[in-house]
């Protein structure tokens, strides 16, 4: 993922609401939300390339999520994040385990940010700087920085999930990803690949040719552990290529 807004609130009725969005170059091969045929009860997308994912889900409410950190000055390393999620995701360690296991092992990939949890507890970890924390209940903003870094798109999409809280639905949280307008250039950060690109990076959804957002995923969980996901995808320029809606049950089960 590039951007990631999400709403934690542990004991509410509907404890997550999460809407993100993947940027990638359209060349990348992947296919959309679906179960997995070796793993039926895990529910993700998957890039074809390196066999990852970069949002899932599975039972007992297991979530996990992951950005990129946007370092032009870094060589890439040698395994793929997005193997991290889908090991979460498949396994039986506690979101606290999984992150400190994680934790000692992070030096294999480029750096990133991991967000995983069940439906007690939610953690998210930085690896560039090594910081691993339970989150207590709030609305978060995650893009190619650190959670909650005051870039324009996390702040922008943290604002507009606020308005979709009282009442979530995933279509609301769908519409606030298609959000294309740009930052300002004075309010831009300075990540190191140039002003341009850093404009065009700045909004929500992204549509060029080659490089834009591939998918926007909504997802709300309610306290039973009913999950409903919906994925759009995207091709050049932003031609919608189809959507993908599940509801499922705490058991890993799809419902009508």
């Amino acid at each position: 993922m590039c951007l990631i807004a999400f709403a934690w609130r542990p004991g509410h009725a509907v404890p997550l609401v999460l809407a993100a969005n993947r940027d990638e170059f359209y060349a990348r091969p992947a296919l959309p939300l679906a179960a997995w045929e070796e793993s039926p009860s895990l529910y993700a997308g998957r890039d074809l390339e390196a066999g990852g994912t970069w949002l899932g889900i599975a039972p007992g409410g297991r979530f996990a999520a992951l950005t990129n950190i946007r370092d032009p000055r870094q060589p890439p390393r040698g395994r793929s994040r997005g193997e991290l999620p889908v090991q979460y995701l498949r396994g039986d360690l506690s979101p606290e385990a999984f992150v400190a296991d994680v934790a000692e092992r992070a030096n294999d990939y480029s750096v990133f940010n991991l967000i995983l949890g069940d439906d007690r507890e939610l953690w998210h970890f930085n690896s560039r700087t090594g910081s691993a924390r339970c989150l207590p209940a709030g609305l978060y903003g995650l893009s190619n920085a650190d959670l909650d870094t005051p870039w324009p798109k996390v702040q922008r999409a943290k604002a507009m999930l606020h308005h979709c809280l009282e009442a979530p639905h995933p279509e609301a949280l769908l519409n606030l990803l298609h959000d294309a307008e740009q930052a300002d250039d004075a309010i831009l950060p300075d990540t190191g690949i140039g002003l341009n690109t850093e404009r065009l990076l700045s909004s929500l959804f992204i549509a060029t040719a080659n490089y834009g957002t591939r998918a926007s995923t909504a997802l709300i969980m309610q306290a039973d552990g009913v999950r409903h996901i919906v994925e759009r995808s995207y091709g050049p320029h932003g031609g919608h290529l189809g959507e993908v809606s599940l509801r499922v049950d705490a058991e890993g089960r799809t419902l009508a």
